[in-house]
């Protein structure tokens, strides 16, 4: 029963990286603004492009962990890559961002995240 449950969330959760990869390279201004930091309208666009990048491969590397190397080694990808939204939220919490999306959306995910590992852990 837990090995479902490890999988599914896993595949969700790099799937869901994935999206907003790529909503960062089709409309990066909304997705900044849904990150809690607007971007300014005349700038950022490449930086915006390369979190983008960024995070679309880390949603592709996490699938294929999952698929070629096994819950054990996307269990330890998760723990490290949970890193990335608790910085979000610093990020967030230094640049006038809400501590409602900085809390609600960048530490809650890193709480996923982990749950995440420790399911896969678990498996």
């Amino acid at each position: 029963m837990l090995t479902p449950i490890a999988y599914g969330l896993a595949v969700v959760l790099n799937l869901f990286v994935l999206f907003i990869g790529a909503r960062f390279l089709l409309v990066p201004h909304a997705a900044a603004a849904g990150y809690g930091v607007p971007a300014k309208k005349d700038g950022d666009v490449a930086y915006l492009t390369i979190k983008g990048l960024r995070d679309g491969g880390y949603g592709l590397l996490g699938l294929a962990l999952l698929v070629f190397a096994g819950a054990r080694a996307e269990a330890w990808y998760m723990l490290i890559v949970a890193l990335i939204p608790l910085g979000d939220t610093l990020i967030v919490l230094r640049n006038g961002g809400t501590r409602a999306v900085a809390f609600g959306i960048h530490f809650a995910t890193a709480v996923v995240v982990l749950i995440s590992a420790a399911l896969l852990f678990a498996v």
